[in-house]
C-alpha cells in the first residue's frame, strides 16, 4: 500500500531533524545525563515537527538500549513505536478527546505501570483545544505523576494552555524551518524517490510549505501524481495556485509606468484564468514585503524565502521604487487583501485597490514638497554695498500654517486650538461674541455654557483681549458664522504676523496647501 512521502521519510532519530537544533540539543542531554521530565510542552506551527520529537522522545526512553539519545530502530518497543502500535506511548488528539471525562480516564490509566516498556509515554495533541474543567481534572496528576509517566502536550497555539499546565512543564517553541534547509532536505527526497526537478521547483515547494516540513512534502506528493517523475515550475504553480514573479513583476512594471489601465487589464485577466482574487492579494502583500525586506537588506538576505536568482531579481525590481513607496504598496496591498476577505464583489475590490496603488505611487512626500520650496526660493541678491539685513527666521507649526484674523472670536479660537482646547474651541464655534469696552458677553446654546465658563476659556480671553469682564449666558445666537482662517491678504494682529505671512517661502507654501491654515507664528528670536 502507497505510503505518503510525509510518512514515509519521517524522521524516526535526532540525527535526521532538521531545523530545531535547540530542541534536540536540550533533549538529547537530558537523556544522557538521566535529568527526563514528566512534563513538556512542544509549541510551534503545523508542520514544524512536535509530535515527530516525540516519537523520537518515545523511543529513546523506551529502546532496549536505553534510555539512549540514539535508538537502534530494531527492537520492538522501537519498531511498535515508529509504527503506532506500542501499548505503552499512548497518543492522544485532544481536539476530539478534550473533555473532562477523557481526562478522568487518562488519569485512571496513569495508575497502571507500563505493560512491557521503561516508560509510559502520553503524547496529547493539540492541546490547546482540552477544555478548562479538563485541564484541571489533570492538573494535579501533571503535577506528580508517578515515576513511569512521561506526558507531551504539542500545540499550535501555546497561549491557550493555562498557566497553571504550563508551569509544571519544560517549554519548548519550534521554529518554522529555514528555506535553505528545506529546500536542501526536499532535494534529498527527490533523488531518493528519482524526480527531476530544478531549483525553482525546489524553490516552489519549499514556498508553499511556508516553513512548514509537512505541507512542503504533501505540495510534492500533489505535484508527483499530476506532473509525474519530471515537475515543471510553470505547471507546478498552476498546480498549487500560486503566481509567478513574472506575473507579479506585471503589477510593479504598471506602477513604475503609472499606468491605470494596466492594472485592469491584469484583473481581467486573473478572472477570466479562473485565478482566485484574494489569493492574489495576499501573494501580492507578500511580494511588495519581499520587495522591501531586499531593497534595505540586499540580495543573500534569510529573510526572504527565495532562491538567489529569484532575490536578484527582486533586487531589480525593488531599485525602480524608494523604500517610502513600497512600505506605502505593502500598507496598500495588506488593506487590499483584508477587504477581499468578506467582499461580495472581490473584482471591484481588486480593481480599486490596484488602482489606489497606481495613484499612490504619484504623490509628493511632505519631505519632498518642503524640499522643493526651499530651492526654488533664492532672494533677489543685494547690492554688494549694502550691508545684509539680518534674517528674523519663523517656525511652521506642523505642516499647517494659520493667522488668526483681528476678529476677537476667530483670535480666540486659534489661541484655544494652540493649547489644546479642543473641547472649549468647539464650544466656541457655536457661539456669538459681543465686544464692548472692557467687556466681552458671549452667547451660546445651553449645552456650552459650562465650557466657557472653563478657567481655560477666561485664560484665553486674557491672552488675547486682556483684563476684561466676561459673561457668559445660555442662548441661540443670532448668528454663528463659521471660524476660518485668513489668508496672507487678511488684517493681522501684529508686525510679525505680517512679515511671516509675506516671506516668499511662506506665500509659496500656502500655493502648494492651498487648504492650510495659518494657525500660530512665533518669532524664534524672542525666544
Amino acid at each position: 500500500m502507497y505510503q505518503v512521502i510525509a510518512r514515509k521519510y519521517r524522521p524516526q532519530n535526532f540525527s535526521e531533524l532538521i531545523g530545531q537544533e535547540h530542541v534536540k540539543t536540550t533533549l538529547e542531554n537530558a537523556i544522557t545525563q538521566r535529568r527526563i521530565a514528566h512534563g513538556y510542552i512542544f509549541a510551534g506551527q503545523r508542520g514544524t515537527g512536535k509530535t515527530t520529537v516525540a516519537r523520537i522522545m518515545a523511543r529513546c526512553l523506551n529502546c532496549e538500549l536505553g534510555p539512549t539519545e540514539t535508538p537502534c530502530g530494531k527492537c520492538a518497543s522501537c519498531v511498535e513505536i515508529a509504527s503506532g502500535s506500542s501499548m505503552d506511548v499512548i497518543e492522544i488528539d485532544a481536539a476530539s478527546n478534550r473533555g473532562i471525562n477523557e481526562m478522568r480516564e487518562l488519569r485512571e490509566n496513569v495508575r497502571f505501570r507500563p505493560a512491557r516498556d521503561r516508560y509510559k509515554v502520553f503524547i496529547i495533541d493539540e492541546a490547546h483545544q482540552i477544555t478548562p474543567e479538563a485541564f484541571n481534572a489533570l492538573l494535579k496528576t501533571l503535577e506528580e505523576p508517578p515515576e513511569w509517566v512521561v506526558f507531551i502536550l504539542c500545540t499550535t497555539e501555546a497561549h491557550k494552555i493555562p498557566s497553571t499546565i504550563a508551569s509544571r512543564c519544560q517549554q519548548f517553541s519550534f521554529r518554522s524551518v529555514d528555506f535553505a534547509e528545506l529546500v536542501n532536505r526536499m532535494r534529498w527526497i527527490m533523488e531518493q524517490e528519482g524526480i527531476q526537478a530544478d531549483d525553482e521547483v525546489l524553490s516552489v515547494l519549499a514556498q508553499a510549505g511556508e516553513g512548514s516540513v509537512r505541507d512542503s512534502l504533501s505540495a510534492l506528493d500533489q505535484a508527483i501524481a499530476c506532473c509525474g517523475t519530471t515537475l515543471n515550475s510553470a505547471e507546478l504553480r498552476s498546480l498549487l495556485g500560486m503566481f509567478s514573479l513574472e506575473s507579479l513583476d506585471q503589477v510593479a512594471a504598471a506602477l513604475v509606468a503609472s499606468d491605470a489601465r494596466k492594472m485592469l487589464d491584469i484583473v481581467s485577466e486573473l478572472e477570466s484564468n479562473g485565478r482566485s482574487l484574494q489569493h492574489f492579494a495576499r501573494e501580492l502583500a507578500r511580494y511588495f514585503r519581499n520587495l522591501l525586506v531586499v531593497k534595505i537588506s540586499g540580495t543573500g538576505t534569510k529573510l526572504v524565502a527565495a532562491s538567489p536568482a529569484e532575490q536578484s531579481k527582486l533586487a531589480q525590481t525593488a531599485a525602480q521604487f524608494s523604500e517610502e513607496d513600497l512600505t506605502r504598496f505593502l500598507q496598500l496591498s495588506l488593506d487590499l487583501f483584508s477587504d477581499l476577505q468578506t467582499s461580495l464583489q472581490p473584482r471591484l475590490h481588486l480593481e480599486i485597490g490596484l488602482l489606489r496603488m497606481v495613484h499612490a505611487g504619484k504623490l509628493q512626500s511632505i519631505e519632498e514638497a518642503l524640499a522643493s520650496l526651499g530651492g526654488s526660493s533664492a532672494p533677489t541678491p543685494s547690492a554688494p554695498s549694502e550691508p545684509k539685513k539680518p534674517i528674523r527666521k519663523f517656525r511652521l507649526e506642523g505642516s499647517e500654517l494659520a493667522v488668526p484674523s483681528g476678529d476677537i472670536r476667530s483670535r480666540l479660537h486659534a489661541a484655544l486650538i494652540e493649547a489644546r482646547q479642543m473641547h472649549v474651541a468647539d464650544a466656541l464655534e457655536h457661539s456669538e461674541i459681543a465686544e464692548a469696552p472692557g467687556e466681552l458677553s458671549v452667547t451660546t446654546p445651553k449645552m456650552y455654557v459650562l465650557y466657557l465658563k472653563q478657567p481655560e476659556f477666561e485664560a484665553a480671553v486674557r491672552r488675547v483681549a486682556g483684563a476684561v469682564k466676561i459673561t457668559v449666558r445660555a442662548g441661540e445666537p443670532a448668528a454663528a458664522v463659521p471660524i476660518q482662517a485668513t489668508t496672507a491678504t487678511a488684517p493681522v494682529a501684529d508686525d510679525a504676523h505680517a512679515r511671516a505671512l509675506a516671506h516668499p517661502e511662506v506665500r509659496r507654501f500656502q500655493e502648494t496647501f492651498p487648504d492650510s491654515q495659518v494657525r500660530a507664528v512665533r518669532n524664534l528670536r524672542e525666544n
